[in-house]
């Protein structure tokens, strides 16, 4: 089976997973424009190990969050983009538990998302059909998504030139999108959460058009 005829026949699984990476991209961009959000956290915690002290150890019976889970949710914060890095570290995970088939299947699909969305966004008339721009961000926000995921979990990357995925193509895209104000949080995730940018065997191109040097 193909991937598209695999994509085709799983539609209802594609799309939650779509709505997965549409969330995790939104989630992560509105975390990096709220730098604060760690500095209050962390001021949360202190005066929780405050009053804890004063209480002799004790927790208070009526806070909302243990020092246990308060501890983790500052690792989570602590990292750019959480929800991607998160989503990332658990499909890596499960490629490396199932073997070398799974790998090529995966890195398959997530190729051939990755290029529908683009089209989809591309060509006028499947983007007349898409109609509002929430609904074409909701595909470069998935587009996105895929290029990253495959970007951690194939060996080589998604930047080669073997890979299969247009990632010249995606950021043309980008680029080209009107409201660029809505898409700059799309290239930043490409810049800084992809794994392989900065190898040597990406293309200088591709570094010239994210404007890493």
């Amino acid at each position: 089976m193909t991937p598209v005829q695999h994509l085709e026949k799983q539609q209802a699984l594609v799309k939650q997973f779509a709505e997965i990476l549409h969330f995790t991209l939104t989630f992560d961009d509105v975390k990096m424009t709220m730098p604060s959000i760690q500095n209050d956290f962390s001021y949360y915690r202190r005066t929780m190990t405050r009053t804890q002290i004063e209480r002799n150890g004790a927790e208070l019976p009526d806070a909302g969050v243990s020092t246990e889970m308060a501890n983790r949710m500052s690792l989570f914060y602590a990292t750019p983009t959480p929800m991607l890095k998160t989503l990332c570290d658990a499909m890596s995970k499960f490629v490396v538990e199932h073997g070398e088939l799974l790998l090529q299947n995966t890195t398959e699909c997530l190729g051939t998302m990755a290029t529908l969305c683009k089209v989809m966004v591309e060509n006028s008339e499947y983007r007349e059909r898409l109609g509002s721009e929430t609904s074409q961000l909701f595909c470069l926000r998935v587009m996105v998504g895929v290029i990253i995921l495959y970007d951690h979990v194939h060996p080589a990357g998604a930047f080669v030139k073997r890979s299969a995925v247009d990632v010249k193509g995606a950021i043309k895209v980008l680029r080209e999108h009107p409201n660029q104000s809505n898409v700059e949080g799309l290239l930043n995730a490409l810049r800084y959460s992809t794994k392989h940018l900065n190898d040597e065997s990406t293309p200088r191109e591709i570094k010239t058009k994210l404007n890493v040097t």
